[in-house]
């Protein structure tokens, strides 16, 4: 970590080694943090000395250029990737992540953009797939307790505020923001704690992408940890707190959503600077912070 990091209005430590704009962290101990976080494949250094974190209640967007290091970020989080170096922790304490099965148990989720559903089964079925509720003695059999899986699929779409035909109609049948929904009730269902979303409105119309909007600020007013990535900047716009850019395997800056401009984060993606803009923390902006 680095020795003289610069610090936030409020006292609030933001990351070294990076262009910091009005970012001003939660106060408190984040749910997840990353620390120093490596990872290479053969050659290509896909991370490099990557710090992340992501509060309670919080949505933090995470953009990037193709190649910058977004997805590699989020497959370590989730257990997909296992890190070269660095720290992992959950709460303020240390933690492994071997694989999905560790990040689940954490309470991590992610939603990818292929979405995960069998468009075959229905909504009840998509919800519980490998996890069905089952009651009866072994080895007899178990019998799958449908009523209580419907009873509960109900109570947590209705908690999500999704609303959708009926919770036996195929998923095949519903529009692609409900789809979403049912993905992301999905991760409501193993007490998430951290939801990951991968590109969640990409390919959707604008009433659907309204609505998954929706869903994350509902997810974040539940108390939840959210991190979305996105290449569209007016839906990062609309629904995070901060902005997180990577580049280049780095984290290269991290933006107040309410203090910054669209402009300054597409700066801060590319590497180009607009302008003459003030002193941020005593660094002119796209300058590197000591470390």
């Amino acid at each position: 970590m680095a020795e003289n990091q610069p610090e936030a209005p409020g006292g609030a430590q933001l990351p070294g080694s990076e262009q910091s704009a009005g970012a001003v962290a939660p106060q408190g101990e984040p749910v997840l943090r990353l620390l120093g976080i490596s990872k290479a494949f053969g050659a290509v250094q896909a991370l490099k000395d990557v710090d992340f974190e992501v509060y309670a209640g919080e949505v933090v967007g995470l953009v990037g250029d193709n190649g910058a290091g977004k997805s590699t970020l989020i497959k370590t989080i989730s257990g997909v990737n296992i890190p070269d170096s660095g720290e992992i922790l959950l709460d303020g304490r240390r933690v492994s992540i071997n694989g999905p099965a560790d990040a689940t148990a954490l309470g991590i989720e992610t939603v990818y953009q292929d979405l995960a559903l069998c468009d075959n089964l229905d909504v009840v079925s998509n919800l519980f797939l490998g996890r069905e509720d089952s009651a009866g003695p072994l080895p007899f059999g178990r019998i799958m307790r449908e009523v209580e899986m419907e009873r509960r699929t109900v109570q947590v779409l209705k908690q999500l505020d999704v609303k959708i035909p009926s919770v036996r109609v195929p998923v095949a049948s519903l529009s692609g923001g409900q789809r979403q929904s049912i993905a992301v009730a999905k991760t409501i269902l193993r007490n998430a704690r951290l939801v990951l979303l991968d590109e969640p409105t990409a390919a959707l119309g604008v009433a659907q992408t309204r609505q998954v909007l929706n869903l994350i600020r509902r997810l974040r007013d539940q108390g939840l940890a959210v991190v979305v990535i996105s290449h569209n900047l007016a839906d990062v716009f609309e629904v995070v707190d901060r902005v997180i850019v990577m580049r280049l395997g780095r984290r290269a800056a991290t933006f107040d959503i309410h203090a910054t401009t669209a402009e300054q984060v597409v700066a801060a993606i590319t590497g180009a600077e607009f302008g003459e803009e003030p002193e941020v923390n005593g660094a002119t902006p796209g300058a590197t912070l000591a470390s």
